[in-house]
């Protein structure tokens, strides 16, 4: 076991190492501004720092190139831990316990932007930068990141990159060298994220706010300076601006790398992914406009479809934040946002849930399956996109859907027993599995899981882990097989 744990543990401690490194942009902040959470920067960054050298000073000797069965390991060992790390100086700055300060890193580098705190626009403008940074970084997946900044790791980057990337095409490379790959993901997610922030302040928001909402949109983060959420600002260009860039982060950046580097918007055209994800979401935006119209809930058409398109658009894709408290809408929107969180997100993409490009394989493995009940002997491959997908990449997406359902299954019934009432429980697990934000019930818009007990926040901050590393990354830890050498 030894010998199989502390390889691992060599490289986590460099990626501690670069973690440190990331509190450093909040630090300077609030050297700039000399608020109250200075020291807890200054405190957090050179603990974990010195907790990541000495821990790579003692596992130094058991460097080696890791397998895959190490890349899994590192990637689970990752995002469990870090999520304490970074939670630290919430904690020790905040009036608020261990178990909170863990979901509120956690939530914001799963991207899952639920929240427990209140009075965010009061808080230091350190706190909220760092929140924020947290879903920026892991907005492609800090192990990604590692990989792309950390040339000298030395270990075998496929096999983390393979962990860690989402959807079921992870062996597709942009380039053969995974660092190279990582990098050029990397440009396009900063590049995007940079005109974010500038059309966002040419929209009417301050530079901070900017920034802040900016890294909020490209990693589908769901965190807000204000507890309002976009509300706050009710500013038509600004829903309008995190609205498109919301939908861009939906889609595969292996789509936007392409069409960047060939000019050619075509490359959008030919990825089915993209053509399904913007069909679902304009026709439920416009769906869901006409609806609540139809049901008084707005008195003008205008009105309901502006509020219809950016919310249904912000859950659809996982993005979390919002303009109104859509769970006292008509009980169908809500429910239909919920359900549209699950399957929308591309792989790839900054999103959680099912992911788009599953559930097309599960509609067309459907079909076929309908065809063969009247013809037996009929032999159809199964296509999607003019790609033909092999068999067994059929399998694994039903054993992740399978999978996945169960977890989110198994959870709704642990927080039911825990006392919670149906609609928080399941709106609950499903919105920190699929990386969502805010659910309905007592976790809805209007409130945040600050209501929830310990188990039953603890419970959440397990579904934002799951969900975030797709199930199989963290159940495959609890096979035999996996520990056989």
């Amino acid at each position: 076991m030894k010998q199989i744990i502390l390889p691992v543990a060599h490289v986590f401690a460099m990626v501690l190492m670069a973690f440190a490194a990331t509190m450093l942009a909040p630090l300077i902040l609030a050297i700039w501004g000399m608020d109250l959470a200075l020291w807890s920067f200054v405190i957090s960054a050179a603990a974990t720092f010195v907790i990541g050298a000495v821990l790579w000073l003692v596992t130094r000797r058991y460097k080696r190139e890791l397998k895959t069965r190490d890349g899994l390991l590192l990637v689970a060992l990752t995002w469990v831990l870090l999520p304490a790390v970074a939670g630290f100086p919430l904690w020790r700055y905040l009036p608020i316990d261990f178990t909170h300060a863990y979901f509120e890193a956690a939530s914001g580098l799963t991207t899952t932007g639920g929240t427990v705190l209140s009075g965010l626009q009061f808080l230091p403008r350190s706190i909220n930068l760092w929140r924020h940074l947290l879903s920026w970084l892991g907005g492609m997946g800090i192990i990604v990141l590692a990989v792309a900044i950390l040339p000298m790791l030395g270990v075998g980057g496929m096999q983390i990159y393979r962990a860690e990337m989402p959807g079921p095409m992870k062996d597709a490379k942009l380039t053969p060298r995974i660092g190279q790959t990582a990098k050029l993901l990397w440009t396009v997610y900063s590049g995007l994220t940079v005109a974010c922030i500038a059309c966002l302040k040419f929209a009417g928001m301050n530079w901070f706010d900017a920034v802040c909402h900016g890294f909020s949109a490209l990693s589908l983060g769901g965190f807000s300076t204000y507890d309002d959420s976009i509300g706050h600002f009710n500013s038509g260009p600004i829903e309008l601006v995190l609205t498109v860039f919301q939908v861009l982060a939906a889609l595969n950046f292996a789509t936007h790398y392409q069409a960047w580097t060939q000019r050619d918007m075509r490359a959008y055209f030919r990825d089915s992914e993209a053509k399904a994800i913007i069909g679902v979401l304009a026709a439920s935006a416009i769906g869901i406009g006409l609806y609540l119209f139809y049901k008084g809930t707005y008195p003008d058409l205008a009105t309901a479809l502006r509020e219809s398109t950016f919310n249904v658009v912000s859950i659809a894709t996982d993005g979390g934040l919002h303009t109104q408290d859509y769970s006292r809408w008509p009980v169908f929107a809500p429910m239909w946002m919920l359900f549209l969180s699950c399957i929308v997100a591309s792989s790839g993409s900054t999103g959680g849930g099912v992911k788009m490009i599953r559930t097309l394989i599960l509609a067309k493995q459907s079909n076929r399956e309908l065809n063969h009940l009247v013809h037996p002997n009929l032999v159809s491959p199964l296509k999607v996109g003019g790609t033909v997908i092999a068999n067994r990449v059929v399998f694994a997406v039903l054993g992740f859907v399978f999978l996945y359902f169960m977890s989110a299954v198994t959870l709704i019934f642990v927080q039911l027993a825990s006392g919670l009432d149906f609609t928080t429980s399941m709106s609950a697990i499903l919105a920190c599995i699929n990386n969502a934000g805010p659910g309905l019930g007592l976790v809805g818009p209007d409130s945040n899981y600050s209501v929830l007990g310990d188990f039953q926040t603890w419970v959440c901050s397990v579904a934002m882990l799951l969900g975030r590393l797709e199930v199989f990354t963290i159940l495959v830890l609890f096979t035999p097989t996996l520990w056989r050498k």
